[in-house]
């Protein structure tokens, strides 16, 4: 089951109390105090995990708590310290402070480790009490409690390319068809429920990782539909795919009008990130005039038709593709616009080759 987001509240461990403790030995007259000092109670620390890709651990679960540290005893021996709790989260987990909804941690690199709570410290046992004018001290100290917050988890997918479209319009075909992930593929809206990861395949030496996300419609940014729970996961997407189907009742532009519009105001920031479109479903279209509509498309986002063949598009449908002849590269613009079909396999290679092309820009 895959779980995005989970509340709970989080301690850290009590420190263990001190000892009052005498030395009482043979032969050993009036021994004076010897009681040890608490074991320090454990902290709490986020790891981050490659092999899992979920908050599901968390579902059902209110409290975590650390251990406490034990108590000091007698011949100044200290108490043992408490195991620190290790909570294993996936890459681009955000941990946020549900009181006050600050951001405490943004965890994204495999293997990192950091504390988040500090366990309390024991506390002193009497030995550390006596001095000349009070050579009998049965004061000990009790541990310092531990540190508790109630925090949120937010799980934002890490991935190269997002893909952005409405409802049924390829994205798990496509993401099925270049990549090891198995999503869910038919013929009717939000068959995709859930983000799915995949990694595509680029010649014998080179990959990266595309991002599935429920279809966005009108309104999405403010709460319709799925788009607004899933949008966050393509936060973090190097570079974006909006997927405009071709055999759809909308037009092309006005697919492309909404997609951009719900991204923008959605995350600003995400906005200016690099893209390109890919016109999906060219063996299903069922009007009269496929290349004059996409050609319609092109100068409707006011590009020119490319002549070049650099990526190896077919020329039996017209595309567009940046001129980088002298290293310029435009992030306002789509890097291409390529029709593609999932079915029969069209431009599915070049669409490849052409997203890790785009991922070189970006670096």
């Amino acid at each position: 089951m895959f779980i995005d987001s989970a509340k709970f509240s989080v301690s850290s461990g009590k420190g263990g109390q001190g000892c009052a403790s005498f030395r009482r030995e043979k032969f050993v007259v009036k021994g004076g105090p010897d009681g040890g000092d608490g074991g320090k109670g454990g902290d709490v620390y986020f790891v981050v995990d490659n092999n899992t890709d979920t908050l599901s651990f968390y579902k059902g679960r209110k409290v975590f708590r650390a251990d406490n540290g034990k108590q000091g005893m007698g011949s100044r021996m200290t108490g043992k310290s408490a195991d620190a709790l290790i909570l294993t989260v996936p890459p681009g987990t955000q941990v946020i402070d549900e009181d006050s909804g600050e951001l405490l941690l943004d965890l994204v690199e495999e293997g990192e480790k950091v504390k988040l709570l500090e366990g309390g410290k024991g506390g002193l046992g009497n030995v550390h009490f006596k001095n000349s004018r009070n050579q009998r001290p049965t004061y000990f100290q009790p541990g310092l409690p531990g540190q508790t917050k109630n925090i949120r988890l937010e799980l934002k997918l890490i991935a190269d390319v997002g893909l952005v479209g409405y409802p049924n319009v390829g994205k798990s075909t496509l993401i099925s068809t270049t990549s090891n992930a198995s999503p869910e593929v038919a013929n009717y809206e939000f068959t995709t429920l859930t983000p799915k990861l995949g990694v595509v395949e680029v010649g014998d030496y080179n990959s990266f990782v595309m991002a599935d996300i429920p279809g966005i419609i009108d309104g999405a940014a403010d709460g319709r539909g799925l788009g607004l729970e899933f949008l966050k996961h393509i936060e973090r997407t190097k570079t974006l795919l909006f997927l405009i189907d071709v055999a759809n009742y909308r037009t092309m532009i006005d697919q492309y009008n909404v997609l951009k519009e719900e991204v923008s105001k959605f995350s600003s920031e995400l906005s200016t990130r690099n893209f390109a479109i890919a016109l999906s479903k060219t063996d299903g279209y069922y009007g009269e005039d496929l290349i004059g509509d996409i050609k319609k498309f092109i100068a409707d986002i006011g590009l020119e038709e490319s002549n070049s063949n650099e990526f190896g598009f077919g020329k039996e449908l017209p595309y567009y593709v940046q001129d980088l002849t002298y290293n310029r590269f435009d992030n306002s613009k789509p890097f291409f616009v390529l029709p593609i079909s999932s079915i029969t396999r069209k431009n599915i290679e070049a669409i490849k080759f052409s997203l890790y092309k785009l991922l070189e820009q970006g670096k």
